[in-house]
């Protein structure tokens, strides 16, 4: 086995004129020669730098694994809510011939169908309007009642403004009395 000092170190048997004589032969260095040539600070510096890489790589894949499920949960949620709603309201139909759901809980149900429909979580848009995830949560299942100022920043943080959540909201009122 050839060890790398022997490799760097290899002569040969040149000939000039009448005379033999050896020569070292001088080979092309691998890459981690510059290392060879590095203070200790350095060397620490360069392993640092490569430790990060791997790092961001690592955060990198585990980021692009969680998107992947969050797709995957996405596409499986699509495919199955229209059958999921209808029986839901078939059975509440039947139970009760006119449904009497408070605004409070209207509006929670317009948040949740705007936040779906966008396929954000909770924690995004609990984060982006400023409003603990807890807090979100309980306004959607229309456990709490919003303040005006909290319904703004929660309708901004969905991408859709109050008026328009508003009207959501009407519409969403207005079909189950039909």
């Amino acid at each position: 086995m050839v060890t790398e000092n022997s490799v760097l170190n290899r002569t040969e048997l040149a000939h000039s004129g009448e005379s033999y004589e050896l020569k070292p032969v001088s080979l092309p260095q691998r890459g981690n020669a510059r290392v060879r040539d590095l203070t200790p600070a350095q060397k620490r510096a360069v392993m640092f730098a490569q430790q990060q890489v791997l790092r961001a790589k690592a955060a990198k894949k585990a980021k692009d694994d969680r998107q992947a499920a969050l797709s995957r949960m996405w596409m499986q949620d699509e495919d199955a809510p229209e059958a999921k709603r209808a029986a839901k309201i078939s059975v509440e139909d039947s139970s009760d011939s006119t449904q009497h759901v408070s605004l409070r809980e209207a509006i929670g149900h317009v948040l949740r169908d705007l936040r779906t429909k966008d396929h954000k979580t909770l924690r995004e848009v609990s984060e982006n309007a400023g409003v603990s995830l807890g807090y979100l949560s309980e306004v959607e299942r229309g456990q709490k009642e919003a303040s005006s100022e909290l319904l703004s920043s929660i309708a901004e943080a969905l991408g859709v403004s109050v008026p328009q959540m508003l009207r959501m909201v009407a519409d969403y009122l207005e079909s189950l009395e039909r």
